[in-house]
């Protein structure tokens, strides 16, 4: 587990401390530029306060509609040495609640309050940021909390159960509309479907209409509804890889006829160049918002 270290912190521990995936942060990194690491001496790359600012105003942009693109560069223009600037979307967080709110009345199978909780965020930031900057991130870390030990399967499955309904009832009506048809499923035996709802939704709120399939989807059924539908794009997302490699031909020949893109952790440039897919390497927020902007 990658953790702070003198003169910095390693890319793990500035994750758990903005909210923003490893992947995401080294995506930021590499396409705009965003962090600026200095190195150990064994070699790792160390981020700084300054780095976590930057990440900390980049998603207060992203919170109010820009692209990807356009909040780093209007992070970069801001000037180094003036004192952070107060972020609107922490002190929104604060104002609803938070996060720390949220993971308490989870944590004690609360349904009643986790509600309040998610109406209070939902009445005071955009879908978009609620996924990204509380929902996403409580997720990654229930994942790790679960791994230690530290909550039990049935907690485990009660929030992600909550979570999931309280997004499945924004999806309503998510296939109308005149936009680009995205069909989205997970393949056989993939069970975490929260990501790519969360995608949908967001490329819905777009303009485009959603045909929804959801976890544990045969490819058979996949390939008959995208001949049915004739999508503009399939999404396939897994947190696993073997979900992937076993259904390779399948992604080839489903590649060979239609667009196709592979998301969550299961998947990588290497296998979607290898199957002749997209690769999917945001958030699905930003995923989301970067395919609307193309």
């Amino acid at each position: 587990m990658e953790s702070s270290m003198p003169g910095g912190l390693r890319i793990g521990a500035l994750s758990k401390r903005a909210g923003v995936s490893e992947h995401v942060l080294r995506a930021w990194e590499t396409r705009y530029g965003l962090l600026s690491p200095t190195r150990s001496q064994g070699g790792f790359r160390l981020y700084s306060d300054a780095d976590v600012r930057r990440v900390q105003r980049m998603q207060s942009y992203l919170s109010e509609g820009l692209s990807a693109a356009e909040a780093a560069r209007a992070v970069l223009a801001e000037p180094q040495t003036a004192p952070p600037a107060p972020d609107p979307l922490v002190a929104r967080l604060a104002e609803a609640g938070g996060p720390t709110n949220l993971r308490a009345a989870l944590d004690a199978l609360d349904e009643r309050a986790a509600h309040a909780v998610l109406d209070q965020l939902f009445g005071a930031l955009s879908v978009e940021a609620v996924i990204r900057d509380v929902l996403m991130p409580y997720l990654h870390e229930l994942g790790d909390r679960w791994e230690s030990g530290e909550v039990s399967v049935g907690q485990e499955h009660f929030a992600s159960n909550l979570i999931r309904s309280r997004l499945a009832a924004l999806a309503t009506g998510w296939g109308a509309g005149r936009g680009p048809r995205a069909l989205l499923a997970c393949p056989p035996g993939e069970l975490h479907d929260i990501a790519l709802m969360s995608f949908g939704l967001v490329l819905r709120r777009s303009g485009w209409r959603v045909v929804y399939l959801g976890a544990d989807s045969p490819m058979a059924d996949v390939e008959r509804t995208a001949a049915t539908v004739d999508p503009g794009l399939v999404v396939l997302s897994a947190t696993d890889r073997a979900r992937f490699d076993a259904i390779r031909p399948d992604l080839v020949r489903l590649g060979q006829a239609r667009s196709v893109a592979l998301a969550g952790a299961g998947a990588s440039p290497e296998l979607a160049a290898a199957v002749g897919a997209q690769y999917v390497e945001l958030d699905p927020v930003s995923a989301a918002e970067r395919l609307a902007d193309r």
